[in-house]
């Protein structure tokens, strides 16, 4: 079988953060299972933009406000994945700005159908047990429907039956849960990309 590719996508402005965390634990948990795997920070994607936001300046979108940029290389890998774990910590019950940033500005990928059929899944942390997390996570969801991703939950046949994703409180190297439901959604991304390819 060919190379199986998982790319993570940290929606918080911290790279050492939370949500960090428990993306890496997804990550780790899909390369045990024989995947490739790579990080992309969202603040270090948007770190060269002169706007860090879309304005729609065209219509279908021309690319021009990232050609040559971190955002474009980004996007790049994006499109070359089988599939995306995003995370985003929770902002006022739903995803960071920078994350929104991103998809945002991803109306390209959408108009090439890149992400369509691609295996997605969520991650969150908010500051406590009941703090937004599931609300972030269906936000996560939303932009995956509009790309036309197959979104995969926290649950296994194998393992668990869990509920929207991987949903995590402050400090998340202490969330015992959280960790699991990461390590059982790495797995469950590597097993439906193999599904996939019967």
């Amino acid at each position: 079988m060919e190379d199986i590719f998982v790319v993570g996508i940290n929606g918080s402005p911290n790279e050492d953060g939370n949500t960090a965390f428990l993306i890496k634990e997804v990550l780790r948990a899909a390369s045990e299972a024989g995947a490739k795997t790579e990080l992309l920070h969202s603040m270090e994607v948007l770190e060269d933009q002169d706007k860090p936001y879309c304005d729609a300046c065209s219509s279908p979108c021309d690319e021009s406000c990232y050609v040559g940029t971190k955002l474009e290389s980004a996007l790049e890998t994006m499109a070359k994945a089988d599939a995306l774990i995003v995370g985003s910590p929770v902002y006022f019950g739903t995803v960071s700005a920078q994350l929104k940033a991103i998809f945002d500005k991803s109306r390209a990928l959408r108009a090439k159908k890149a992400l369509v059929a691609k295996v997605g899944a969520g991650v969150s942390v908010g500051a406590s047990r009941f703090g937004g997390q599931e609300t972030t996570i269906r936000a996560i969801h939303d932009i995956m429907m509009v790309h036309g991703m197959t979104i995969v939950s926290d649950s296994s046949a194998t393992e668990t039956i869990g509920h929207h994703g991987v949903c995590g409180q402050r400090p998340a190297e202490s969330d015992a849960d959280a960790i699991k439901s990461a390590r059982v959604t790495g797995k469950r991304l590597v097993e439906e990309i193999k599904i996939n390819r019967r």
